[in-house]
């Protein structure tokens, strides 16, 4: 058992290979490894072209206008 919920026990033994049976709520994903990375990888690949966007949607702030600066009088 894991927690209250999880429950792993063993289906099958063949040689060096071990089969496991999980039962768990659906709202604890189960996964193996590699499927798990792989989910893991879509998920970032899925963001960044938003945060992409993002960066390239955002407006600069407005810049306040300025007054042309006044030329130094020559005085003679």
């Amino acid at each position: 058992m894991i927690g209250d919920e999880v429950e792993i026990t063993i289906v099958d033994v063949r040689g060096d290979k071990v089969r496991l049976g999980i039962t768990a709520p659906k709202s604890i994903p189960v996964h193996r490894r590699e499927v798990y990375n792989a989910i893991q990888r879509e998920k970032k690949a899925a963001k960044e072209p938003q945060n992409n966007a993002e960066e390239e949607n955002k407006e600069e702030p407005e810049k306040e206008p300025q007054e042309p600066a006044e030329k130094p009088s020559r005085k003679r």
